[in-house]
């Protein structure tokens, strides 16, 4: 058995020679291989093509984004009005409701003017009293110049009776002097008389006149006074009608109510939030690494993304940066001149107005956004 085993295998390597000969020495191409190199070649340049093309890609997007700087720590802002009322009283009117839009000067809430129309005739009345008050100075003001001149009149009245006695009395003296028998002693006590009378008469009639002097001037101070409370009446009557008023309160601009707390019936005190008026005009307040800051400047374009309407991102641009680290105005500012101080990046609000909003999207204070700012 075994010499047949030898012979066999002897005549396979033959064959197998034989075989190879005949491949080798015919000349022709393998197609299967020919196909399995080119499919190698082709795989090849595509992973090359595709590496190459990421490549590219990336590069393209490191330098697009390079132009850009961006955060999420950003959110909608808006200065909201607080509603109060500026007099007390009990609410007996409110015409609109949460979320509702509003115009400005719109009716929001009414209080009982009662009691402010009660004040204002009571203002009105005294500020009449005080008129007729001001017309009985300026009356008596007249009567005192009156009396002046009166006094005046008769002031000169009585200097010329004076001078009038004073010289009968030289006359008649004289006449003693030069012809005693001519006068008795009778007619010289009479006319000494007389011009002691004219002569105290003066004096009556000129204290007369300071009298009237002063008469006139306390009249002025009465008109003065009167004068004066006619326009504290007059106040008294602007400032009821102003309380008036306040019993409507109205929208200061347009805007949406939000956390509506006050119902008809209720009595409120000055200065209780009634409810909020939120503004249309809204912005965005982004807070930057201050490592961001060089690379911003204001009127630079900005895309915002909202969250709350993720199909469609806002237009806005850069209006201005705040000077300050958020931190630098809390309550509680960071005092870092101690002995455990760490270096932490600090945020910088910078502010973002919208050029026009998304139609058709809620939007208030409040709410997250992502700005992306393009930079030079």
């Amino acid at each position: 058995m075994e010499p047949a085993s030898s012979t066999t295998g002897a005549e396979a390597g033959q064959t197998s020679g034989l075989q190879a000969g005949v491949e080798g020495g015919s000349g022709r191409p393998d197609p299967a291989r020919d196909r399995r190199q080119r499919g190698r070649a082709a795989i090849t340049a595509a992973v090359g093509a595709v590496l190459v093309m990421l490549i590219v890609a990336g590069g393209l997007v490191w330098w697009y984004e390079s132009h850009f700087v961006s955060t999420d720590d950003a959110f909608i802002d808006a200065r909201v009005a607080q509603i109060s009322p500026r007099v007390a009283g009990q609410v007996i009117a409110v015409p609109v409701t949460d979320n509702q839009q509003v115009g400005p000067g719109q009716i929001l809430a009414q209080i009982d003017p009662t009691p402010y129309r009660v004040a204002l005739q009571r203002a009105l009345a005294a500020e009449r009293q005080a008129r007729t008050g001001l017309a009985s100075a300026r009356a008596s003001l007249l009567v005192a110049r009156a009396a002046l001149q009166q006094a005046i009149a008769g002031l000169a009245s009585a200097r010329a009776q004076s001078v009038n006695a004073t010289q009968e009395r030289k006359r008649y003296l004289s006449l003693r002097a030069n012809h005693p028998k001519a006068v008795s002693r009778s007619q010289i006590d009479l006319v000494k008389a007389q011009a002691r009378s004219a002569a105290a008469e003066q004096r009556a009639a000129r204290q007369r006149v300071v009298g009237a002097r002063a008469q006139i001037a306390a009249a002025k101070a009465a008109m003065a006074g009167a004068g004066a409370n006619v326009a504290a009446a007059r106040a008294k009557v602007h400032a009821a009608r102003l309380d008036l008023t306040y019993t409507v309160l109205r929208a200061p601009t347009a805007g949406h109510i939000a956390q509506r707390s006050v119902a008809v019936g209720n009595y409120v005190a000055p200065g209780q939030s009634l409810m909020a008026l939120v503004p249309l005009r809204l912005w965005v307040t982004a807070n930057f690494k201050e490592t961001d800051l060089p690379y911003i400047r204001p009127g630079e374009k900005v895309r915002v993304h909202i969250d709350a309407c993720p199909g469609a991102d806002a237009n806005g641009r850069v209006e201005s940066i705040q000077r300050g680290s958020g931190e630098a105005f809390d309550l509680l500012p960071p005092q870092n001149a101690t002995g455990n101080y760490i270096k932490i990046v600090q945020r910088v609000p910078v502010r973002i107005v919208f050029g026009a909003l998304p139609r058709h999207c809620v939007l208030g204070p409040g709410m997250s956004v992502e700005p992306k700012i393009r930079v030079n």
